[in-house]
């Protein structure tokens, strides 16, 4: 079912919610948990999880409309306003080259931080916090020397889990890009 406005549906889930009870517990912001290095916010893309450090995430809302960006990277399906901010949502299925379909009611947003500006990450589902032993991770130049955008790889029973390197997922001319296209986006 696509995507129409709501605005009860902005409300952010927290991050004690989403092991496996997302969809029934959305509620106000807690406050900031305490991560350990290892800790991963699990999503899916189709089939396939990928993970963020839980340090990078701020929280987990519902899918809302995206207004359009002109002169975003391709990369960039527009914008969000969350907390009064103006926040760009970045489509990862288009960065992974992975079929494209249109954001859906059901999909969540990853509200992140990378060490230039917040972003808003598209996912099918977020399936919550897991916390792998050192002995299952490893780098992406070993495993994936390819994936520029991935910076390890859990190896657990459930299957892999591609960590996800926020700071290298826009290229600097994406970055410079999207940098010119926000302040007329406020203006």
């Amino acid at each position: 079912m696509p995507m129409s406005s709501r605005p009860d549906r902005t409300q952010p889930l927290a991050l004690s919610a989403m092991l496996g009870q997302a969809d029934q517990m959305i509620q106000t912001p807690e406050q900031p948990e305490q991560s350990a290095p290892n800790q991963l916010v699990v999503f899916t893309l189709d089939e396939q999880r990928y993970a963020l450090p839980l340090s990078a995430v701020e929280r987990v809302v519902r899918a809302v409309e995206i207004t359009p960006l002109p002169k975003a990277p391709e990369v960039v399906l527009g914008v969000i306003v969350a907390q009064g901010q103006v926040i760009p949502v970045v489509d990862v299925r288009r960065r992974f080259r992975l079929p494209s379909r249109p954001v859906d009611e059901d999909d969540r947003f990853i509200l992140a931080r990378t060490s230039r500006r917040r972003v808003a990450l598209v996912a099918d589902s977020v399936a919550g916090v897991h916390e792998p032993a050192d002995r299952e991770v490893t780098s992406a130049e070993q495993e994936l020397p390819f994936a520029e955008y991935i910076q390890g790889v859990a190896k657990t029973p459930d299957g892999l889990i591609l960590i996800h390197d926020l700071d290298r997922f826009l290229s600097l001319d994406e970055e410079q890009q999207l940098g010119a296209a926000l302040p007329k986006a406020t203006g």
